[in-house]
């Protein structure tokens, strides 16, 4: 186990100990925090220790084992933090029981991610999404959790006496607001639908951005559109779906271009079920832009986890450009050698890519012209005609080209 310190750099913030746990096999494991230390910041709090722990399996009650949490009791008080928030998912009855032990707020991956969500929503849809995976989350902590619950031993006759019925009571109230929330989202999804049967009766073809939260997306939307919506370097800096249409020279037509939500590693199950209505939008897309974090060390997770993702929507069939984002904040070794090649993607399609920078513009018409082969039905014998000839060498066999096929670009150009 190792532990790490940082500074608080402002006093506002919530002070928390960050706890990943690494459980061996093939399961993603962040052994730096790193992409916790982004979510706690961009829920509120600021990361003042990190601590990782190796176990064959969680401990049922406290799920880092008693020595494990008295360790971590003890950084608590050493840097008097104020939450402890955990990388992986907890069990309710082992969120309570660390909270007990602890003596602090303790929050799982999955919490900090609906807070975040929650914070973040601006439409009317939105937040309906994450009010209802909030509730189902909410749904599974009744576990005497809440201060108004500590009356429920004591009943004559009885055991636990009123505050079972208090229990009850709140998932009862919980149950009928999960039944509204999602009658609601059900007219907002016909509402969707009946758009999306507008936009098909038009012939408009229909481009989705999506990829890793982070990865640049709503900047890449902003320089495609000329628009102004919301981009920041954080995750999940946009939540909502906006469409625009813009003119493709290339093709002498009008497209959609839609702005999804950022995907993430865990990202939880009924966030994803949640936000059906918003992802349907990447589902039935004629064409996906894959943003991809080109600088990112840890890209290759990223794009899976995407994959992943799609694969669950029901978007694993729809066509994709690969479109390597960031490209300015590459090292000099590792920029690449064509603006644009193809690469192999999930079930061993291979996919057009481009390298770009959204914020510099480097790329975007070799994008656009990219965008226009798709809408013009003439990309895929372009890469019918790439794969039928001869590959390169890669770049490990010369001496001055790195060998990193994700960032350098190895395959042929489409240039």
């Amino acid at each position: 186990m190792s532990a790490s310190n940082s500074t608080p750099e402002s006093a506002g913030l919530a002070r928390a100990i960050l706890v990943g746990v690494d459980f061996g096999g093939p399961a993603p494991f962040d052994a730096t925090l790193d992409e916790l230390a982004l979510l706690a910041e961009s829920a509120g709090d600021v990361a003042v220790a990190r601590i990782v722990a190796r176990r064959k399996a969680p401990d049922p009650a406290l799920f880092v084992g008693s020595g494990k949490a008295d360790e971590i009791k003890a950084l608590v008080q050493g840097h008097q933090a104020e939450a402890v928030l955990f990388d992986q998912a907890l069990s309710p009855a082992q969120q309570r029981n660390l909270e007990q032990h602890l003596g602090v707020a303790v929050a799982d991956r999955t919490m900090l991610i609906l807070e975040i969500f929650a914070a973040r929503a601006q439409s009317h849809e939105g937040k309906l999404q994450v009010e209802l995976a909030q509730l189902q989350y909410l749904s599974t902590r009744l576990v005497r959790r809440w201060s108004h619950l500590e009356r429920q031993r004591g009943g004559i006759g009885t055991r636990g006496g009123p505050g079972e019925a208090q229990i009850e009571l709140d998932r009862r109230m919980i149950g009928e607001r999960i039944k509204a929330v999602k009658q609601r989202l059900e007219r907002v999804k016909r509402q969707r639908n009946t758009q999306r049967r507008s936009r098909e009766r038009n012939r408009t073809f229909r481009i989705s951005l999506v990829g890793y939260t982070n990865a640049g997306k709503s900047t890449l939307f902003n320089a495609l559109v000329n628009a102004h919506s919301y981009a920041a370097n954080q995750l999940f800096a946009t939540l909502d779906t906006t469409t625009r249409q813009f003119h493709l020279e290339d093709a002498n037509r009008s497209v959609s271009l839609s702005d999804t939500v950022g995907f993430i590693r865990d990202l939880p199950h009924k966030l994803v079920e949640a936000f059906e209505a918003t992802l349907q939008e990447a589902a039935d897309a004629d064409l996906l832009l894959h943003v991809v974090d080109a600088a990112s060390p840890v890209l290759a997770e990223q794009m899976a986890e995407v994959q992943r993702v799609l694969a669950e929507i029901g978007a694993a069939g729809v066509p994709q450009v690969l479109v390597f984002n960031k490209a300015d904040l590459l090292e000099v070794t590792q920029r690449p050698r064509v603006a644009s090649d193809t690469l192999e993607v999930d079930g061993g399609i291979r996919a057009p890519r481009v390298f770009a920078s959204a914020l510099t513009g480097e790329g975007l018409d070799d994008l656009r012209g990219v965008i226009a082969e798709a809408v013009a039905g003439t990309l895929a014998d372009r890469l019918n005609a790439i794969d039928s000839s001869p590959h390169p060498a890669s770049p490990g066999s010369s001496e001055d080209a790195p060998a990193d096929p994700l960032r350098y670009g190895t395959q042929h150009s489409l240039a």
